[in-house]
């Protein structure tokens, strides 16, 4: 595989990497506001819309390296059945592209694409943003316990005159 077709082959397995990750912020939003968790499930949302932002980079760079970006999950998302499962699962997703954007820059970088290279190293900087945010939340989820945890991220229940 030449150096070029091998940077679009990452760039794709990126693009890919994206798209999931992104809708497996969506369905943790929309579980998370189904669980009454409305302030975790917006951020689940802001991180699905930098997820989309990722994806958008990578469409761009595919085509302007001339190759023909897939719009494919990497994976189906999962349907978590608990904050700990839910975050779980996604710092493992995170770690798994750090890894492979970390190797992807250097492929990138060994065949003279500084432009791809770049690319990565700059989204691999939002994932270990992600990595740590989700590390914070499980160990938050240790030390304060899941009630205590679950009452810091829902808003209080309308009082019946302000719902109408």
């Amino acid at each position: 595989m030449s150096s070029k077709s091998e940077t679009l082959a990452n760039l794709q397995t990126a693009l890919s990497m994206e798209l999931t990750a992104a809708h497996q912020y969506q369905l943790h939003a929309s579980v998370l506001e189904d669980w009454g968790l409305d302030r975790l499930a917006s951020q689940m949302r802001e991180e699905m819309t930098e997820e989309l932002g990722h994806s958008d980079a990578y469409i761009e760079r595919i085509l302007f390296l001339k190759g023909q970006p897939e719009l494919t999950l990497q994976k189906t998302p999962t349907l978590a059945k608990s904050l700990r499962e839910m975050f779980a699962l996604d710092l493992d997703d995170e770690k798994e592209a750090i890894d492979f954007y970390t190797k992807a820059a250097r492929t990138a970088y060994e065949s003279g694409d500084i432009g791809s290279r770049s690319l990565f190293e700059r989204i691999v900087l939002d994932e270990e943003g992600h990595m740590g945010w989700l590390e914070l939340q499980l160990d938050l989820l240790e030390r304060m316990g899941e009630s205590a945890y679950i009452s810091k991220h829902m808003s209080a229940p309308a009082k019946a005159n302000e719902r109408t």
